[in-house]
């Protein structure tokens, strides 16, 4: 990863920009950030998510005319990848987010900043409420927005959207990776942040096609299970793991009782194929509730180790 620096120390705003491939986009965007950030100290970082083309000779470019700071990945990690490296060099105290297609109106920024000193918001996502995108790709977004909501429990709108504006304090406590980019507000929910939503421009893009196929949405569904995993279970394996078990091996006990009363009726049952499941349910229910029990073992040696922590410093720090 190389890097470009030209901006202040401690601006008041941060936009992170994800691009692949988008070379004849950036210098449009970069023109309309310095517009509406006039009357605010800001800083650009551009991620070029291992392009193709000249994307990275158009931010080096930039830089030399605008507080861009430019970030190179070798090759394609995704977008998530992308803004976790442009959080990690962010030095705002508002981090926003725009994808770099032109199709995120960045005049709509400053807009949500207001709403957020007001309301109070740690977070606020943008709802593009009038999307100018083709159905086959606005479908199968309104279903995945759907099945988010119904799953989380965030009242949002609209998780797709690449607008969003986060306080430091946010940012400083999300780990990206895979397709979470998408789970930003869920993720900063479930730590007790204020989540807000605001309607903003959205745009037909000018320039190329989409990178973002069906392909994608189901990546993000599997880190969808990955969120209400961790949110719902990180702290007790058991109840997840157990009550699993627990329905497989008593669908297995169920099978072996009623094969073992027809067997005392003189019925023979070695060669039932039901004896088979039974008997593999019994097994791997209880292989399913040894986890849940290894995972509470993991889980209460790893608190002890906090607890012994906090039991060396607390003395010192009382003396001092």
């Amino acid at each position: 990863m190389t890097e470009l620096l030209a901006r202040d120390k401690n601006p008041d705003v941060s936009i992170v920009i994800p691009a692949f491939n988008e070379e004849e986009s950036l210098p449009e965007l970069v023109k309309e950030i310095s517009e509406c950030m006039q009357n605010k100290t800001y800083e650009i970082i551009i991620i070029d998510d291992g392009s193709t083309d000249n994307t990275w000779e158009r931010i080096s470019q930039l830089s030399s005319d605008f507080p861009v700071t430019g970030l190179r990945f070798s090759s394609n990690k995704g977008k998530a990848a992308a803004l976790a490296a442009g959080f990690n060099e962010s030095r705002g105290k508002f981090i926003a987010t725009l994808d770099a297609d032109l199709q995120d109106d960045p005049f709509e920024i400053l807009g949500i900043i207001d709403l957020m000193v007001k309301e109070g918001f740690d977070l606020v996502n943008g709802w593009k409420k009038d999307r100018k995108d083709p159905i086959g790709k606005t479908l199968p977004s309104k279903f995945f927005n759907f099945t988010v909501r119904l799953t989380t429990g965030v009242k949002l709108n609209d998780f797709n959207c690449g607008l969003k504006v986060y306080r430091r304090k946010v940012i400083e406590n999300l780990e990206l990776y895979g397709e979470m980019h998408r789970y930003t507000p869920v993720l900063a929910a479930q730590q007790g942040f204020l989540i807000g939503e605001k309607t903003v421009n959205h745009r037909q893009r000018k320039y190329g096609q989409t990178k973002y196929g069906l392909a994608r949405f189901f990546r993000g569904y599997s880190d969808l299970l990955t969120v209400l995993f961790l949110h719902r279970y990180s702290y007790r394996p058991l109840h997840f793991f157990g009550g699993i078990g627990t329905v497989l091996a008593l669908i297995g006990l169920g099978i072996s009782a009623y094969l073992t009363v027809i067997w005392f009726g003189g019925e023979s049952i070695g060669r039932r194929p039901l004896l088979l499941l039974g008997v593999l349910l019994l097994v791997v229910g209880f292989q399913f509730i040894s986890l849940g029990l290894l995972g509470e073992m993991f889980l209460k040696l790893s608190r002890n180790k906090s607890f012994d922590i906090l039991e060396k410093t607390d003395p010192k720090s009382e003396e001092e």
